[in-house]
């Protein structure tokens, strides 16, 4: 979970904060905060900011 959530803080401060934080109607400063090294944010504001971004996870089943 760190590697992902690293990976969207990331890619949300390339494309910038700011238009993140309006897209997935997280507040700037709670988005920074949500995404820093140590952080463990809810399941909602990563699927948030996924969609702001643009991505959407999933899960897959694998088969053998």
């Amino acid at each position: 979970p760190a590697v992902v959530v690293a990976a969207l803080g990331d890619i949300a401060r390339a494309r910038g904060m700011s238009d993140i934080a309006k897209a997935s109607g997280i507040t700037r400063e709670a988005l920074y905060k949500a995404l820093r090294a140590d952080a463990q944010p809810r399941f909602d504001t990563v699927n948030r900011v996924c969609a702001a971004l643009g991505v959407k996870l999933v899960a897959q089943p694998v088969h053998a």
